[in-house]
């Protein structure tokens, strides 16, 4: 039996801090957790909650209160008091922390700052540039190649990250975050960044400034409506670990991003200490960190901690970090997955109405409801918050996982509250059962990054007739945007031959597709032709999603040079017809010329005249 000795002071008051006090309560090691300030729920057991607030104003006072009560260690939980340098206060009295440095939790309280980090240490992120000025912001967005998101550089309360969707919109975006301030202080500097696709993980990191040990990934979901609809929000649910997060993936993440970072802010001076929480891009070019956090995510709390084994002891662990000893106390999970579903107050994300009531009747195993939103009125629970409660349950497979959290959502009830009731679709989504495409060895997943992946590049090639979107087999041409007034359409295809042995031996890829290109052209304008638009064929064994790329950026390239389109294309993967790194290509171009200029003119060609050839 250890011994009861440690006072914890959780600081907080949200479904996060819930979660973090009544994981840390069941260590028996652990007398009491306070939480400054706490919510409706955070009070009972070994738990009590602390009337001080956590701006900077009340620094003074937690510390204060921490000495008196003998706290052992101290768990901020928002990340704003780790900005403001409520570690380093208490790091002065010589209590324990599992936070980090002010310095340290600028990886979050700066993406200027991260960016620029992550650049100088060789951590996978997407193309970027910092801006303080806003002419050269805009410049940047209108010389850029690829689709960008805005950042409002400091925090803004989980609002400062614009997706826009054009260039005109990138420009307004800038506008409201550089000149009209619209979230203040935070848009003083911006990040304009490339914008990643594909899906999105969450990792969780406990850290002693040396180790660093991940809890399960997760996946969240921000909208706030069914099928990914409506505002952002702060997150409606969670669920872990991920399905799409794989052992090999885990294990490339750790190598690539998280020891790296880790050993990054220690060689720079200024140790990690804490909950590391990066959310990551999986894209075709492998994961790709979005953003550094400097303290557990919420609502991925709510989700992860369930998962701890019952041998493993939290506050144990915090314990080690804070003490740079956490290679000495493992990190434990049981089997199986656990799945969060939020309800919120009516109107959020927007404005709501606070004080309702709140009922709650007896919930099932393994089914908990950490209060986020809430606060005590008298004997009565009511909603103070738009996210008000978080309900997890734990099961071996995500199915019963979701079943169990919200057969415990079915157990509680306020006027106004809603929730979404697709969490976790994205786990449940891939087919199980009969033949599927990845039993006959073809990888659906890739084909569908490679899509992701080759779109501004196809886009790139748009013209007069077509706008180039891709993601189908072929597409569509308006020949009246062309301006030819008795038009006859003149076509062409072919490979390219020979040359593919060349591209598979040396491994560049980009100049067959431009020959391709060229192949068709050079037939289409030999008959006096203007070449409209472009079709490709890539057939594979097995697809090599960067070689792929390599090649239709090669034809994207042969296009924009001819001033054609492309305008679709197929990719066949054939394992078993081609062997290991081999491919066939093939082209579709299609041309227009007035009907009074078809070449060549064979009635004006006689005796004696001169023929001149030019290079192709």
């Amino acid at each position: 039996m250890a011994e009861t000795s440690l006072n914890v002071l959780v600081i907080g008051g949200g479904g996060r801090e819930h979660a973090l006090a009544w994981a840390l309560a069941k260590s028996e090691r652990v007398r009491k957790v306070y939480v400054a300030p706490g919510n409706g729920g955070t009070a009972g057991g070994k738990i009590e909650n602390v009337a001080i607030g956590h701006s900077a104003s009340d620094f003074a006072a937690l510390v204060e209160f921490a000495q008196t009560q003998n706290v052992g260690l101290v768990v901020p939980g928002p990340e704003q008091p780790l900005v403001d340098g409520i570690a380093d206060a208490f790091k002065k009295v010589g209590i324990p922390t599992f936070g980090p440095s002010a310095r340290a939790a600028r990886i979050e309280g700066s993406k200027a700052f991260s960016k620029d980090f992550m650049k100088k240490h060789g951590i996978p992120t997407a193309a970027y540039g910092n801006f303080t000025d806003y002419k050269e912001a805009c410049a940047f967005v209108e010389s850029a190649t690829f689709d960008v998101v805005i950042k409002a550089s400091g925090l803004a309360a989980g609002k400062g990250v614009l997706m826009p969707t054009t260039k005109q919109e990138a420009l307004q975006a800038l506008k409201a975050v550089m000149v009209d301030r619209e979230f203040g202080d935070a848009g003083s500097e911006v990040v304009v960044e490339e914008l990643l696709v594909g899906q999105e993980i969450s990792v969780l990191a406990v850290s002693d400034g040396y180790t660093i040990a991940s809890f399960p990934a997760a996946q969240d979901h921000k909208r706030a409506y069914d099928g990914d609809a409506g505002p952002n929000t702060g997150g409606m649910g969670a669920y872990a670990p991920a399905p799409v997060a794989t052992p090999e993936l885990m294990q490339k993440i750790h190598t690539s991003v998280l020891q790296p970072s880790i050993d990054g802010m220690r060689r720079d001076g200024f140790p990690f200490v804490g909950c590391l929480f990066t959310g990551f891009m999986l894209t075709a070019d492998g994961p790709k960190v979005l953003e550094y956090n400097c303290r557990f995510g919420d609502p991925e709390t709510e989700a992860v901690l369930p998962l701890l084994a019952e041998s493993c002891d939290l506050a144990e662990v915090f314990l080690a970090a804070a003490e740079g000893r956490l290679d000495a106390v493992p990190l434990q999970f049981r089997d199986g997955f656990s799945a969060t579903v939020v309800v919120a107050s009516g109107g959020y994300p927007g404005s709501y109405v606070k004080g309702r009531a709140i009922a709650f009747e007896p919930t099932a195993h393994d089914t908990h409801v950490f209060h986020a939103g809430t606060a005590c009125d008298g004997s009565h629970v009511v909603t103070a918050g738009g996210r008000v409660l978080a309900v997890t349950g734990v099961s071996n497979t995500v199915q019963g996982a979701l079943d169990r959290a919200y057969a415990g959502v079915a157990t509680v009830s306020f006027d106004g509250a809603f929730h979404r009731t697709d969490i976790g679709f994205r786990a449940l989504s891939q087919p199980r059962e009969g033949l599927s495409y990845a039993d006959a060895g073809v990888d659906i997943d890739a084909g569908n990054r490679l899509v992701d992946l080759i779109k501004p590049i196809v886009k790139a090639t748009r013209r007069p007739g077509t706008d180039s979107d891709i993601g189908g087999f072929g597409g569509v041409f308006d020949l009246k945007a062309t301006g030819y007034k008795d038009p006859v359409l003149v076509s062409a295809t072919d490979g390219v031959g020979t040359k593919l042995k060349i591209a598979h031996e040396t491994r560049v890829h980009g100049t067959v597709g431009v020959d391709l290109v060229a192949m068709q052209v050079n037939d289409i304008i030999v008959q006096g032709a203007e070449p409209l638009f472009f079709l490709d064929y890539y057939a594979c064994g097995h697809l090599d999603v960067e070689a792929t790329r390599d090649f239709v950026r090669g034809v994207a390239d042969g296009c924009v040079q001819a001033g054609c389109a492309l305008i679709g294309g197929e990719t066949a993967e054939m394992p078993g017809l081609y062997a290991a790194g081999e491919y066939d290509v093939a082209g579709f171009a299609v041309g227009a010329v007035e009907r009074s200029e078809i070449l060549p003119r064979m009635d004006d060609i006689g005796a004696d005249d001169v023929l001149v050839g030019l290079a192709s």
